[in-house]
């Protein structure tokens, strides 16, 4: 399967985000250790004028990828315990935005994730941000890494999951715009973080 293209982010983030669910994310530990995962639920943040988004206030240095070129990884350590993956994305003439990353799917590499997570199951192992974050080994070193070029961490095209198939709601743990529709995940699939 093909890597998602730059234009592909290149776009309205909440279209970015909903079209990114059935995607799939390929994390390379190591040429023996080759990770899959499909997304299964993301939340679009749009930036300047979206108070839940890192980018609300301006660039600092902590959001800077944000504000950077669409087509990359804007990784960030929250609530002192664990890392949360976004992926840069936003219409031309948008100074900034991005798309968390919230759940995805394990397909291939599950017993490397397993010992990340120290489980023994699927359940449960990928299934929150922080989660995913974890059993895929992602940290700020991939902070601001290109994922439209075959690398360490990169998406890959899938089958489109069909509109009917994804929900769309409000988003999770957050204080501010809680009213904004911007959270889409695949209807019953076992591996999103809330329902």
């Amino acid at each position: 399967m093909k890597i998602l293209k730059r234009t592909f982010y290149e776009r309205d983030t909440a279209v970015v985000a909903q079209e990114l669910v059935g995607k799939i994310i390929v994390r390379v530990i190591d040429k023996n250790t080759i990770l899959q995962a499909m997304i299964v639920e993301t939340e679009a943040y749009l930036g300047l004028h979206d108070p839940a988004s890192h980018a609300y206030g301006g660039k600092r240095m902590r959001n800077a990828p944000l504000y950077g070129p669409v087509g990359h990884a804007y990784v960030y350590f929250t609530y002192g315990m664990y890392y949360c993956l976004n992926f840069v994305c936003r219409a031309p003439g948008i100074p900034a935005g991005g798309t968390l990353i919230r759940a995805v799917e394990p397909i291939a590499g599950i017993e490397y994730m397993e010992k990340k997570r120290h489980k023994h199951s699927i359940h449960g192992l990928t299934n929150g941000p922080g989660k995913l974050t974890q059993a895929l080994s992602i940290n700020r070193d991939l902070n601001g890494i290109d994922v439209t070029k075959k690398g360490s961490i990169y998406v890959i095209d899938a089958l489109e999951i069909a509109k009917k198939d994804i929900v769309i709601t409000t988003r999770v743990g957050i204080s501010k715009a809680i009213d904004e529709k911007l959270r889409f995940y695949i209807k019953n699939n076992t591996f999103v973080s809330k329902k």
